[in-house]
């Protein structure tokens, strides 16, 4: 069997900034970083950038990808409009999709969701707790029943998404908050997985289970070799 080929998908600005903090924890790119997580698995990656021609998405590359992870935050308006809904069709037609962190505010994740994607936030470096609340389901496979990521930027309910299909994951935080942190969802034959954790002033991308959660998301997320439908006028298949 081929291995799942998988396109980690980063705005890029934060960490060429040399006053941010991110061009330190990140050097090359919190893209980088993910996908080398990614290969350690076993998976087939590459990554693409937002300055890239076609934003490193090109029509190729979406027809060869399994499964699209997608990290942004300060540069959300200028995602082509074309591409989004190229993204969305493919989700559509059986594409995973990983939304991260501030990507809720993302073009993309707004236009799957149909709602705002709004909620509290708050960037002081408090502790949080993602506790695991559904243990069964197959992206918290190999994760404690906790995890602890020592600091990080709060994000607080209300959480402005449709109810999930599946909640797998809820965070507390140091500050008393609490927030809907891994949402599972499905749309048309794709499935879309939203994923909390992931602020660019802080390392979060190194941590171990932050790694294996968004592994078994992508894994989750693959496309399945369900029936494809079938739209338009037809004939009766009983004469």
């Amino acid at each position: 069997m081929s291995a799942l080929r998988v396109t980690v998908w980063n705005e890029f600005r934060h960490e060429q900034n040399a006053k941010h903090p991110a061009s330190t924890i990140y050097p090359n790119g919190i893209h980088a970083v993910i996908a080398e997580g990614l290969a350690q698995q076993g998976y087939d990656v590459r990554t693409a950038t937002l300055d890239q021609p076609e934003h490193g998405l090109t029509d190729q590359v979406l027809a060869d990808t399994d499964v699209l992870t997608w990290w942004g935050h300060a540069a959300h308006g200028e995602v082509a409009d074309a591409l989004v809904e190229k993204v969305y069709k493919r989700v559509h037609e059986g594409m995973g999709l990983i939304v991260l962190h501030s990507a809720h505010f993302s073009k993309i994740f707004r236009k799957l969701m149909g709602t705002s994607c709004d909620l509290k936030w708050r960037e002081a470096a408090d502790k949080e707790l993602i506790w695991i609340v559904q243990p069964g389901h197959p992206i918290a496979e190999g994760l404690p029943e906790c995890i602890e990521i020592g600091d990080e930027e709060m994000y607080g309910e209300f959480f402005d998404i449709p109810q999930p299909d599946e909640l797998v994951m809820v965070s507390w935080f140091s500050g008393g908050e609490v927030f809907r942190s891994g949402c599972c969802y499905t749309r048309g034959r794709g499935k879309v997985f939203y994923f909390r954790p992931g602020h660019e002033s802080y390392p979060t991308y190194f941590n171990e289970h932050v790694r294996r959660v968004i592994a078994n998301g992508v894994r989750w997320a693959a496309p399945s070799n369900s029936a494809t439908p079938v739209f338009g006028n037809t004939k009766p298949r009983i004469s």
